[in-house]
């Protein structure tokens, strides 16, 4: 195993330990504070996105940064020009989501959570130039149909997310439902 091959399990290692950590700390602590050496402080965005616009404006663009993000997922097992463009849809799809739950959410275990993945993804994409096994053997790519069905099974997926999985698992409505 080589140097590279170490430091990659080593560092997928600890953003997998800082993922377990917000999960913990979404489960245990779903405060909006924290103390820090005697003072509180807050952990969230509130402090940036103070008014009910603001707020409705970074969940308008969740929702918006969201569609993008699950036809890229759907598309990298449906193979087209999408996946011949990026390379790896997957990795951006995850880049995405993360970054616009960052966005949307700003308490602290959602930082640490979301933040995890984008730099598990960020990491990822920069170690696959790199790597020497690319890991699975080859799908073959089609054509511009496969991109097509790829966009439709997305927002299928995207709605079946929003409307179904979100509110019943996670709690929160996403479209206002």
């Amino acid at each position: 195993m080589n140097a590279i091959n170490r430091m990659f399990i080593a560092l997928l290692s600890l953003a997998w330990i800082a993922l377990m950590a917000g999960l913990v700390y979404l489960v245990w602590n779903p405060g909006e504070f924290i103390e820090i050496n005697g003072s509180t402080v807050a952990t969230r965005f509130q402090v940036l996105l103070d008014t009910t616009a603001e707020q409705t404006l970074a969940t308008i663009g969740l929702a918006a940064l969201m569609l993008p993000a699950v036809i890229l997922v759907v598309a990298s097992y449906i193979r087209g020009r999408i996946y011949t463009v990026l390379k790896h849809p997957m990795l951006a799809g995850v880049k995405l989501w993360a970054a616009a739950h960052l966005i949307a959410n700003g308490d602290l275990g959602s930082i640490i959570l979301f933040g995890s993945f984008l730099g598990w993804a960020v990491f990822d994409r920069i170690s696959l130039k790199s790597r020497a096994d690319r890991g699975a053997p080859p799908i073959p790519v089609g054509g511009v149909s496969n991109d097509a069905i790829a966009v439709v099974a997305g927002v299928l997926v995207y709605l079946a997310l929003g409307l179904v999985f979100h509110p019943v698992v996670i709690g929160v409505a996403v479209f206002g439902v």
